[in-house]
């Protein structure tokens, strides 16, 4: 018997989406809810190369205990024009500071909060397959009218 088998982590791309501006829902029972737009944008990396499609969005709660829950649903065509959905779910959160500067649209290191997300990407029979045979995780950054997203496979 072996013991327990560390997963590794394989670089896929870099996206980074425009933003519109959020479109507020309002205060919910389980906090307070808006929609962000995402537009195009370029992403790049040594396994995915193409642009993000526009007419998206993130529907974003915020919940009481100040961490927002991202739930964005987009897609993006490759460089050889095959068009891959993608659902990205998540957390971000920081000390209150931090928070704030980044609401109002200050630019904030990304070491200085939390933002990670899971993405299940649905990818067309051929060769983007192992998209959908796989667990990827992402960290992010926000940034006044733009987001940028790291995606790693896990091995």
């Amino acid at each position: 018997m072996s013991g327990p088998v560390k997963p590794e982590l394989e670089f896929v791309y870099e996206a980074k989406g425009e933003l519109g501006d959020p479109i507020p829902i309002g205060e919910t029972v389980d906090g307070t809810r808006r929609i962000i737009p995402i537009f195009s944008g370029p992403c790049e990396g040594p396994k995915i190369k193409g642009e993000l499609l526009g007419n998206a969005a993130d529907w974003q709660l915020t919940r009481h205990d100040g961490v927002t829950v991202a739930d964005a649903i987009y897609a993006l065509r490759t460089d050889d024009d095959v068009v891959i959905q993608i659902r990205n779910r998540g957390l971000r959160h920081g000390p209150a500071k931090v928070m704030q500067r980044l609401a109002a649209g200050e630019d904030v290191d990304p070491a200085e909060y939390y933002f990670r997300t899971i993405p299940e990407f649905i990818a067309p029979k051929g060769k983007y397959d192992w998209l959908n045979r796989s667990v990827f995780v992402c960290s992010g950054a926000r940034y006044k009218n733009y987001i940028k997203l790291w995606v790693w496979r896990v091995l």
